[in-house]
């Protein structure tokens, strides 16, 4: 049975606490990314369900068994690191079977084994070569293929893509994905990389000051920020967050002070269970319609920088109160610097969050 789970997973260096009462489970076949700037935690939570570092309370349970008391070898675990520390002496065939040498495996079965994985990873016509004599990414891959030749009980990569340039980024991330699908192992990655965490995992993990502020799928985490924090860190550009003042809610319409105008914007029914409050609205830079026509369920700006994008064109806008604010538009969508616009949020794309930063919705 592949599984990892932490309960109240506590780690405290001194004073100063690197996670505090982290709780995730993780499925045999699932991928879940822990997510964050540096410094949040998740490399320390990492480190403690390998047990490289030893928690200061709570329990990391793997395949049904407490493994707080043992160490790293007896875990059962196979773990990626940022940097590849490949055996530079030995061929990148005897790189892959290093981790055999333990199970007591006869040569013909452990050649069959690590020429089974070297094809999985597209390194069976480099075999005989040193580490010095291939590319970064074939570097890369041979770490993976190291730590899948011998079957653990589950994987942890930590920041395995770090050390690439974009475009291995890219194919890459798509390798480890394929690979990850088929092994049926619950694997735990850590990544600041927010687009690697949204193609590569099945849920993510989102953390700030060794807090797990949310946990779900890459839609549920996108589309449904559970708080300002959330809504700020994932997507790119940065959702825009606008303070306001909420008024009154009638008829599925909130009536807010936002950016100095008065805005009349369709929110969810749970919005009107807040009092007349300070609120942030969430609007993300592809959910505005540019409009010729200052209207209630408009926010005025003025064109201050454009950048384009390729197919789409980033705009910073000045709100009327000094605000900033970013649109996406279509390229074909011609604006001008200095030009003024009034722009329509999409209000299925709309999210008010309370003074509490928390979100607010049924």
């Amino acid at each position: 049975m592949s599984t990892i789970e932490i309960k109240k997973l506590t780690k405290q260096f001194g004073a100063f606490t690197a996670v505090r009462d982290a709780d995730l489970r993780v499925d045999a076949g699932e991928v879940v990314c822990l997510l964050g700037p540096s410094g949040c935690g998740k490399t320390t939570t990492l480190r403690m369900i390998a047990g490289l570092e030893r928690a200061t309370s709570g329990d990391v349970v793997i395949a049904g068994q407490r493994m707080n008391e043992l160490p790293p070898q007896k875990r059962d675990i196979a773990m990626v690191f940022q940097f590849y520390a490949l055996y530079p002496a030995l061929s990148v065939g005897q790189n892959i079977s290093m981790p055999l040498h333990y199970e007591g495996l006869s040569k013909a079965d452990a050649d069959a084994r690590v020429m089974r994985v070297a094809k999985i990873m597209h390194l069976d016509t480099v075999l005989d070569r040193m580490p010095n004599q291939i590319s970064e990414g074939e570097k890369q891959r041979l770490a993976v293929a190291r730590a899948i030749v011998r079957d653990p009980n589950c994987f942890l990569f930590d920041e395995p893509l770090s050390r690439l340039d974009v475009e291995l980024r890219h194919s890459m991330r798509g390798q480890i994905k394929e690979v990850l699908t088929g092994l049926s192992k619950a694997t735990v990655i850590v990544t600041h990389d927010q687009l690697e965490a949204l193609t590569m995992a099945s849920r993510i993990a989102i953390m700030k000051d060794g807090l797990i502020e949310q946990v779900g799928t890459p839609h549920d985490v996108f589309a449904k920020p559970s708080n300002v924090f959330v809504a700020s860190f994932i997507g790119t550009p940065q959702m825009n967050l606008v303070e306001g003042i909420l008024k009154s809610f009638t008829d599925g319409k909130a009536s807010v002070v936002v950016a100095g105008q008065d805005l009349t914007i369709g929110a969810d029914p749970a919005v009107s269970r807040l009092r007349p409050s300070k609120v942030t609205i969430g609007i993300r830079p592809r959910a505005f319609v540019v409009s010729q026509d200052r209207a209630r369920d408009t926010i005025a700006a003025q064109a201050e920088l454009i950048e384009p994008m390729g197919a789409e064109t980033l705009i910073h806008a000045r709100t009327t109160d000094g605000g900033d604010i970013r649109v996406v538009v279509p390229r074909e969508k011609r604006v001008r610097v200095g030009e003024s616009l009034h722009l329509r949020p999409d209000v299925r794309q709309t999210h008010f969050f309370g003074e509490d930063g928390r979100a607010v919705r049924a």
